[in-house]
């Protein structure tokens, strides 16, 4: 058992300062020795460079418009795209498919949109106006039309930990109050922060008020299309480290997890008078172009398949899974916390799978990219973890895995390597290589110490 334990913070070690050396020497060669059996090519990290940038789809949609060959194509394929039988026109007909060829060789093919642009949508249509027809009748993971999010760089000791030491599974361990002798409400605190913060406290109360308002001669609690639309501008404006405070504060009372569950105004913006099967929320979502966006963007920032390596994807990264939830509502698809259960909290969007007849099947996988996601769950519990280490100091360092700090917040803008020359290392790194090892060594005495713990 020790001699496991000591190995397996070897292993931590080596992947700390395999990532470093990356850095320095492009791809990882320990990572792909052990992904695919056979060394790293040196040309992969040139091919990489060599691909051309994404572009903003506006702007590739004028640069096409001004191409006597892509404008007509272009053209064609958006009225391929019009009416109840684009499936068949995108599946039979010949002259859309040839459009399809032409475009996916222009800038539309590989173009992106920024998250929160002003003319979001806009850019969004001209994505989809070729992805449409690329993914039509198939899955669209990984279909993201958003800006790449940049990889975590740093995964913490602790999640390689639980990795390495088959962990997962685990459950993470209960919030606790910094201060024992205090009755701490986590969700007061952070409205308490919000209310301290101009913008943060004028886009809370316009959505307070839209999402509370009832109209009694229609019967209705609300609009809940504005309920929407406010809620929508209040997460694209306010700072996350304002707004995901409200979504995410960790609770060990029901009144705190209440308290959380009512943030978005659910009886507004989460339910409604009947619940819906949860295929046809997807179906009415997938209809909608920012709906859909969002939807994709959640499940390529937020969904690792069971049994994988890591439990987020873009190397642990739970800022990127927490963004693109958030982002999520406000939509068709918008998830909130079912219950004000305390450690056994469940988030979903507000369908049912009952009378689902054949297709339960493939309604109960829809339901668990939110029930069932370790991605999203653990983000959540490091989020909460996060929320007062900064706070307090004396706290000492969990020893669940899960229990993990945040990491640095994540930039949407995609990573570019210095220019030729910029920095002129040579070809010997050994300088900065033993930097590197040098700052992993407080990491390796940690391990070291939770591996003594742990026995």
């Amino acid at each position: 058992m020790k001699s496991d334990t000591v190995w397996m913070c070897v292993c931590i070690f080596l992947l700390l300062l395999d990532e470093e050396t990356s850095s320095w020497n492009g791809s990882s060669a320990l990572t792909m020795s052990f992904g695919n059996g056979v060394p790293a090519s040196p040309n992969i990290r040139s091919a990489r460079e060599a691909e051309p940038e994404w572009m903003d789809c506006i702007q590739a949609s004028d640069k096409c418009n001004q191409d006597s060959n892509c404008s007509p194509q272009y053209r064609v394929m958006r009225q391929c795209l019009v009416g109840k039988e684009k499936e068949a026109m995108l599946d039979n007909n010949k002259e859309c498919q040839a459009a399809l060829e032409v475009l996916m060789l222009s800038p539309l093919y590989r173009c992106r949109c920024r998250r929160g642009m002003k003319k979001e949508v806009l850019c969004l249509q001209n994505y989809w106006t070729i992805h449409m027809g690329l993914n039509e009748g198939r899955d669209m993971e990984n279909s993201s039309p958003y800006e790449p999010v940049a990889p975590n760089r740093h995964p913490d000791v602790f999640r390689l930990a639980a990795i390495s030491s088959g962990m997962l599974t685990v459950a993470p361990k209960g919030f606790q109050c910094p201060d024992a002798e205090r009755n701490c409400n986590p969700c007061i605190d952070a409205a308490k922060a919000c209310n301290l913060n101009g913008v943060c406290k004028k886009q809370r109360t316009n959505y307070i008020a839209t999402c509370d308002k009832r109209d009694s001669a229609k019967g209705d609690t609300c609009n809940k299309k504005r309920c929407h639309k406010v809620l929508r501008t209040f997460l694209d404006r306010v700072p996350t480290e304002f707004s995901h405070g409200l979504l995410f504060c960790p609770c060990q009372t029901e009144a705190c997890a209440e308290r959380r569950r009512q943030t978005i105004v659910p009886d507004c913006s989460y339910k409604d008078k009947e619940k819906p099967n949860c295929l046809e929320l997807q179906r009415i979502c997938h209809q909608d172009t920012l709906c859909r966006s969002r939807w994709v963007d959640y499940i390529d920032n937020c969904w690792m398949p069971p049994h994988t390596l890591s439990t987020c994807p873009n190397q642990d990264n739970h800022q990127a899974c927490l963004a693109s939830y958030a982002r999520l509502i406000g939509t068709e698809i918008t998830p909130n916390y079912v219950d004000s259960s305390v450690s056994n909290w469940t988030i979903s969007p507000w369908c049912t799978c009952k009378g689902s007849g054949n297709q339960e099947a493939e309604c109960l996988n829809f339901q668990r990219y939110f029930t069932n996601n370790t991605c999203l769950r653990n983000a959540i519990q490091a989020f909460g973890y996060e929320m007062y280490s900064t706070q307090d100091k004396t706290v000492t360092v969990p020893s669940t895995p899960a229990t993990a700090k945040l990491e640095p917040s994540f930039t949407n803008a995609k990573y570019t390597p210095l220019p030729d020359g910029a920095l002129d290392l040579g070809e010997d790194h050994s300088p900065c290589l033993c930097a590197s090892v040098w700052v992993l060594l407080p990491s390796l005495a940690l391990a070291l110490i939770l591996a003594q713990h742990a026995l």
